[in-house]
């Protein structure tokens, strides 16, 4: 597994031992799961860990710090939020919280299957300082996330105009996305100042897209 995710991960320090664990747990349950709730299209092991956790974690590698030394954890700011907006299966957002545990994420799911599955996935890889806001993203307090995320979502117009809404002044946008979403996205968005998308490995059309940090939304 970890040589599936070395591309994903560059030049990053290797995946603690404890993090690749809680992926294998992660692709259990997920798969489990799976068989029952269509919570992914992707259905072998190897197609999760390079579609959905290699995307996430080369995310994470370009967003936040990556996992503290042994025996250290890495101090994290009382205002820092990361909120995954239509989180689904808990991706990227929980291949977030593996990457860097510090820090303090809400994944924002409105489908009750989805939300009980991403409940039991916290309780089985024994994270905290994550959980899961079960409703819309409209009702999610305003301009109070430090960092907003969003990937393969649905009726992408409405709910990236809602994602703005709840970024912070000086908090960020990121966007995993098709490259033919960019123009839609500047166009939606004209107010915010974007860093030059960033290909992701081993996908011929999918970038990372990141706005700067934001004034105003």
């Amino acid at each position: 597994m970890a040589q599936l995710l070395d591309p994903f991960l560059d030049d990053a320090s290797p995946l603690p031992a404890a993090a690749l664990h809680q992926i294998s747990t992660y692709i259990d349950l997920l798969l489990r799961w799976n068989a029952r709730v269509n919570l992914t299209a992707v259905r072998t092991p190897e197609e999760i860990v390079t579609r959905h956790f290699g995307e996430s974690l080369f995310a994470a590698r370009q967003l936040l710090a990556g996992p503290a030394p042994p025996n250290k954890m890495l101090p994290s700011s009382p205002a820092s939020l990361v909120v995954d907006l239509g989180s689904g299966a808990g991706f990227p957002g929980v291949p977030l919280k593996i990457w860097s545990p510090q820090t303090k994420v809400t994944l924002i799911e409105s489908n009750h299957k989805k939300v009980v599955f991403l409940r039991e996935t916290i309780r089985a890889l024994t994270l905290t300082n994550i959980d899961v806001f079960p409703g819309r993203a409209e009702d999610f307090p305003p301009a109070s996330a430090t960092l907003v995320t969003l990937r393969a979502v649905e009726r992408f117009d409405h709910i990236l105009l809602t994602a703005a809404t709840l970024v912070a002044p000086q908090g960020r946008l990121a966007l995993l996305i098709g490259q033919s979403q960019l123009a839609r996205a500047h166009e939606l968005l004209p107010g915010l100042h974007w860093k030059k998308p960033i290909p992701i490995p081993h996908s011929e059309s999918r970038v990372l897209l990141t706005s700067t940090p934001n004034q105003a939304c």
